[in-house]
Formats: structure tokens, C-alpha cells, sequence
């Protein structure tokens, strides 16, 4: 039984994953705790032991195979039914397992720097984080709360809002070069610009919104980087390597540390935001409710900080 996994290991098998599914091997080594460079071994070894190619190396990126797309479509469900059973085994026990589902940028961001604040409440339960850039991907039958991006309404779950989409552009103060600031907005256009691309970027506010709400009649530069994964892009404006759309309750810690400033001061609020997604199910209610109530909690702490600091916004 099994012959064709051979003495494949797992480790392989959730290293390609994450490959796969962040488009990006630094991004899996974020995700699993290890390094780029252990990534790319783990990858070449399982696509020698395949002896077929499971990744095209593009400029600046990745993109599966036919092949690989085939095999990341088995194996991500094959990890799943695993982390299904794993959980079901561990929610026999005491000690309590939340399973929450959000992307990338907001589980690095908002949600780990205050998670030990849960735990300090709540020392016999356990958050299980589930990253995704595909929403629809979020709410299968195993996960307990869902953060969400969009407009609130999602057909597969109860959803309650939790702070709108409010940005505004970053850098690093190095790329300033001393420059006076507050600049005008139109100073933008002498700085390159880092863009966001992939499925949920149509959602977000991209540059060309940016000018238009602005007043920037012309039209911004393409940019020689593009990214498919916020937090890469955000760690690309860290280093200097040129202006990012923040959003203000994911890069306010990046703010306050002084890795990023505001090259100007305008804000662009619109209709979007983070929503709590519940699905609809009634399993755990009373510890699910606990989590909320703690996030909406931490909302409240959050906007209160930042009300401190306000600067002028331009709602959309």
C-alpha cells in the first residue's frame, strides 16, 4: 500500500506546500521556522527523488509546474485530512486547540505580536494559526474563527467587524535621505513603488487608487518589484528598496520601532476591512466566544493608540 511515496518524508511534502501555497520559498521558511536555503534543498531533494520539476525559478520569483500544481492539489488536501484527524485526537484531551484561519500579513503583524496577551488569559488553550491568501480556503470545516479581508459578506459564515482598511504610504527612513517631512503628496512620483499582486490585491488599495484618491493625475510607475505576499513587501520597504502601501493596524508596530515612517501624511480609508468570520456551525461556542470577545477587546486597545497619533485621512 502507498508504493509511490517510497521513503518520501513529510517534511518534504509541507516544505513544497508552503512553498507552493506562499508562492515564495522565504515566505515558507517564515511560516515553518527554518531558512530559505533549507527550503530550496528540501525542494530540490523532493523534486530529484520525482525526478520531475515541480517549480519554474522566474526573476524574482517561482511558479509551479504543471506537475507541481498536480501534486500541490493532492498533497495540500492530503495535510489537511492529517491536521483534521491531529486535531480531532487533541480536542479529546483538556487542553483546549483553536483553530484560526487569516492570511499572512495579518497573523505576522496584528495577530502574533498580541497573541501571548490570549494566552496570558487563557493558559489551557491553545490558537492554531491556519494561513491562506485564498479566503475561500479559510472556512473548511476544521477551522473555529476566521479574519477575513473584503466587505463583510461571506456566504459561509456569521461575520462581525473589525477595523476598516485605512493606508497609507511607507518606507524606510533611509530612502528619505534626511528629506524634510512631512513631503506632498506628488513627491511620490520621484520614489520607485512597490506593488502587490495576486488574488486578494484586487481588494486592496493598489497605487493607482492611492494617486487617484490623492489628486495624482499621473499615473504611478509600474515598478521593477512586484509581490504576490504583503509581508515580503513590506520587508522589501523595510530595506530601502522603495515606497509601500501600510496598512495602519499592520505596520503601526513597524512605525513605532522606527523601521518605516510616512514619507506624507494623507489616509485612505474605504469600505473595507477585517471582518471575525464565524462558521456556521455551533461547535466550542463558549471558548470561540472567548477568542472574539478578545479580539474585539484588542480592537478597541488598538484604535485608542492610534487615536492618540491621528493624522488627516480622505475617506473613499
Amino acid at each position: 500500500m502507498y508504493e509511490s511515496l517510497g521513503d518520501l518524508s513529510l517534511d518534504l511534502f509541507r516544505a513544497f506546500e508552503a512553498a507552493a501555497r506562499q508562492r515564495s520559498f522565504t515566505a515558507a521558511a517564515v511560516e515553518l521556522g527554518t531558512t530559505q536555503p533549507a527550503i530550496s534543498q528540501q525542494i530540490k531533494r523532493l523534486e530529484e527523488q520525482l525526478e520531475t520539476r515541480l517549480f519554474d525559478r522566474i526573476y524574482r520569483g517561482i511558479e509551479l509546474t504543471e506537475a507541481g500544481s498536480l501534486l500541490f492539489e493532492q498533497v495540500q488536501a492530503g495535510l489537511q485530512s492529517i491536521d483534521a484527524g491531529l486535531s480531532a485526537i487533541t480536542a479529546q484531551r483538556q487542553h483546549e486547540v483553536l483553530q484560526v484561519a487569516t492570511d499572512f500579513a495579518f497573523a505576522a503583524y496584528w495577530l502574533m505580536p498580541r497573541l501571548h496577551r490570549f494566552h496570558e488569559a487563557n493558559p489551557d488553550v491553545d490558537v492554531s494559526l491556519v494561513t491562506s491568501e485564498r479566503s475561500h480556503n479559510m472556512l473548511r470545516t476544521d477551522i473555529d474563527v476566521a479574519v477575513l479581508f473584503g466587505d463583510g459578506r461571506f456566504k459561509q459564515g456569521e461575520s462581525h467587524w473589525l477595523f476598516s482598511e485605512e493606508v497609507f504610504p511607507v518606507c524606510s527612513p533611509q530612502l528619505l535621505k534626511e528629506r524634510p517631512t512631512p513631503l506632498d503628496a506628488k513627491a511620490l512620483l520621484e520614489f520607485p513603488l512597490l506593488h502587490l499582486r495576486g488574488e486578494n490585491s484586487s481588494n486592496w488599495f493598489d497605487w493607482s487608487g492611492v494617486f487617484r484618491e490623492l489628486g495624482i493625475t499621473s499615473s504611478p510607475a509600474p515598478g521593477q518589484l512586484r509581490f504576490d505576499n504583503y509581508t515580503l513587501l513590506i520587508q522589501a520597504a523595510i530595506g530601502g528598496q522603495g515606497v509601500a502601501i501600510g496598512w495602519r493596524h499592520l505596520v503601526d508596530n513597524l512605525l513605532a520601532q522606527g523601521l518605516l515612517v510616512r514619507p506624507i501624511n494623507q489616509t485612505l480609508i474605504s469600505r473595507l476591512g477585517y471582518y471575525v468570520v464565524l462558521p456556521q456551525r455551533k461547535r466550542r461556542s463558549v471558548l470561540i466566544q472567548q477568542f472574539v470577545d478578545w479580539l474585539m477587546a484588542e480592537q478597541t486597545t488598538s484604535a485608542q493608540t492610534l487615536n492618540g497619533v491621528e493624522l488627516p485621512s480622505i475617506a473613499v
